[in-house]
């Protein structure tokens, strides 16, 4: 499929100039060569494409050429993605991969060095990337920034490894992205001062002003596990030239959904002005970061898309450079063959292996609280319900049972309790865990959670949920969390398996992305490792039993 030279005329959205001319636009071997102010019949208006300035492709279990496929769709044309999922379970061949394996499609992909791999010492991840590593990463024109700076507590303690990361992006004229959620006051003006650009991680208005107040951009974030839209939209309107538009994390059946165009839309919906919203959408993330994506200028790439109207806002074709992509919700780039690559090495487990036993007969538990839709999670202290001498799941309190079992090696699982998944029966289970992708189990008895835990040992990787729903199973072959297949495909699977999470009785709105991030441990309050429960306020592990009096 090669670029031809044509003309496409309707209402021009001139974001960069704030102006709407109606007129025709040129295209010669991809790029724009002239814009001819002129009266057309065509009442459809075109835009540059859509930019996410934040996302880990390796969330949307599809590697780069799948996630390609249903991005374009809805007029994404480039993404931002950190490969720090695929860096923590193969090191720097993983980036290799994410980067080779977008080349086969085109779209525009741009990645970051991973910063924090592994991301923390309190869990165990299968690769490292050192700053060797990400010097010679800094090296390749697709590598376009450090990316999230994870451990603000070694940037303020000016961590000798830390510094020299942030020194090497600046060095080689890299961005370097932020990852802060609470940092406020002094603390936050020390760290945008060493360096950090960027945060998606803000989740009130009050943190992300103080942010923006030190020079920070901020990225609006809506995923499928984070949602802070609703939350720092009206930011929007007076700070539009310091603020982007990002998912984070995407789900398949969520992509197939919407991505960026769905944040347009709503922030429409809202009074807000157009070419105010397209800065966020389109123009910021290719201005700070320096991308090669067309902003419908002349001498531009010919990246651009076609929407019905300014109300429904529907994405009519997707166009990268010059190449029609996609038109009326379907994809018009191949499926490929996706070479598989991987880092799994555990044995199959047995129910006596998840057994607790109780302290005492009046011990107390800590119990993380999760909550639908935020990454941020609590801590509770509750009585322990004990059964022959064991803690187990209570199900009338909603305390569950949560593992974390270590996939790169053979090692006794780390247990610990957690509320809100909701669970009435079964188990479900993950071996996309962040950061280490460990796999990760939520169950209301031991054997069920070996079933579900066991099922992606077999699959060397995927999804899994157990009950009476039966066995299911997406297996995830590609570092044990991507799938190489039809990205749609996938995404029916995922929603299948979604629907038996739920019909098992979990009311989150998100089961598997909310439980893939109960091992993130540089996210407070409270998270699990496979080497154990771990306070993210004051980075140390805590006991989960707490001893009463009797």
């Amino acid at each position: 499929m090669h670029p031809k030279d044509f003309k496409i005329s309707g209402q021009i959205i001139d974001v960069l100039n704030e102006q709407l001319i109606e007129g025709t636009i040129y295209i010669v071997n991809g790029k724009i060569e002239k814009i001819v102010p002129e009266k057309t019949e065509h009442k459809q208006y075109i835009l540059p494409g859509f930019v996410d300035a934040h996302v880990h492709i390796e969330s949307s279990m599809l590697v780069p050429a799948e996630f390609a496929r249903l991005a374009t769709v809805h007029g994404t044309v480039a993404t931002v993605s950190d490969p720090h999922e695929i860096g923590n379970v193969l090191g720097l061949k993983g980036v290799e991969y994410m980067i080779e394996n977008g080349k086969k499609v085109p779209f525009k992909f741009y990645f970051g060095a991973p910063s924090c791999v592994p991301a923390t010492p309190f869990e165990t991840a299968g690769a490292e990337i050192t700053a060797e590593d990400i010097e010679e990463l800094f090296s390749r024109n697709e590598i376009k920034y450090l990316a999230e700076m994870m451990n603000w507590p070694g940037v303020l303690n000016q961590d000798p490894t830390v510094v020299q990361k942030i020194t090497l992006a600046q060095k080689y004229g890299k961005q370097v992205d932020g990852h802060a959620p609470g940092l406020r006051g002094e603390q936050a003006q020390q760290y945008i001062a060493a360096g950090m650009t960027t945060d998606h991680e803000c989740f009130t208005q009050e943190e992300a002003l103080d942010k923006l107040k030190y020079g920070m951009k901020i990225l609006i974030r809506e995923g499928s596990a984070a949602r802070n839209f609703d939350a720092l939209i009206d930011l929007l309107p007076e700070h539009y030239n310091s603020i982007m538009l990002c998912s984070d994390d995407k789900h398949p059946d969520n992509l197939v959904e919407g991505h960026i165009n769905l944040l347009v839309k709503r922030a429409l919906a809202k009074q807000i002005d157009l070419f105010k919203i397209l800065t966020a959408a389109c123009v910021n993330p290719v201005k700070h970061y320096d991308l090669e994506v067309g902003l419908l200028q002349i001498n531009d790439p010919a990246d651009f898309i076609i929407v019905d109207n300014l109300e429904s806002f529907h994405v009519l074709k997707t166009y990268i450079n010059g190449q029609l992509v996609a038109e009326n919700g379907k994809t018009n780039i191949p499926s490929s063959e996706n070479e598989v690559i991987n880092n799994f090495n555990t044995n199959l487990k047995t129910p006596n292996q998840f057994k607790v036993p109780a302290a005492s007969p009046n011990t107390k538990i800590k119990v993380i609280e999760a909550y639908d839709g935020q990454l941020i999670t609590g801590s509770l202290e509750v009585p322990a319900k004990i059964e022959e001498g064991h803690i187990v799941s209570d199900l009338t309190q909603d305390v569950l049972k949560i593992v974390v079992v270590n996939r790169y090696q053979d090692s006794e699982p780390a247990i610990a309790f957690i509320r809100n998944f909701g669970l009435k029966e079964g188990a479900i289970a993950s071996s996309v865990g962040h950061d280490s992708h460990n796999i990760i189990a939520v169950g209301t008895e031991d054997e069920s959670l070996c079933q579900a835990i066991n099922l992606i040992i077999k699959e060397k990787g995927g999804i899994a949920a157990v009950g009476s729903v039966g066995e299911q199973v997406l297996p995830l072959p590609v570092a044990g969390i991507m799938s190489p297949e039809d990205g749609y495909k996938v995404a029916n699977a995922y929603s299948a398996l979604d629907a038996a999470a739920k019909s098992l009785g979990s009311t989150l709105a998100s089961p598997f992305m909310t439980l893939s991030f109960m091992g993130l441990l540089v996210i407070p309050a409270l998270k699990l490792s496979d080497k154990g429960l771990f306070n993210g306020e004051i980075f140390t592990f805590t006991p989960v039993q707490q001893p009463s009096p009797a």
